[in-house]
């Protein structure tokens, strides 16, 4: 889990989550949720294999980086676990 600010100064944390079902191949994604009140946002296409290797690629990346995917994100407007698909 990494914590880090938006261009407007609001805290975010950035951690991964697993999305469920029988193939392992990119079960982990990006899950980008504000520290104050409100629903966090999926990026479905950052994913990983293993919670290891996410968890290592998630601690190296910079707060740059991480405001760049957050505004990604929040484009697209993917909010929900439920608009990730389902692992098939």
């Amino acid at each position: 889990m990494r914590e880090f600010t938006n261009e407007a100064g609001e805290a975010w944390t950035a951690s991964v989550r697993e999305r469920s079902g029988p193939d392992y191949k990119g079960r982990y994604f990006l899950w980008l949720e504000p520290r104050a009140e409100g629903e966090g946002v999926a990026l479905p296409d950052v994913r990983w294999n293993s919670e290891t290797t996410a968890r290592r690629t998630l601690s190296t990346l910079s707060e740059v980086e991480l405001r760049r995917r957050l505004r990604s994100a929040l484009g697209r407007d993917t909010t929900a676990m439920g608009s990730l698909p389902e692992a098939s």
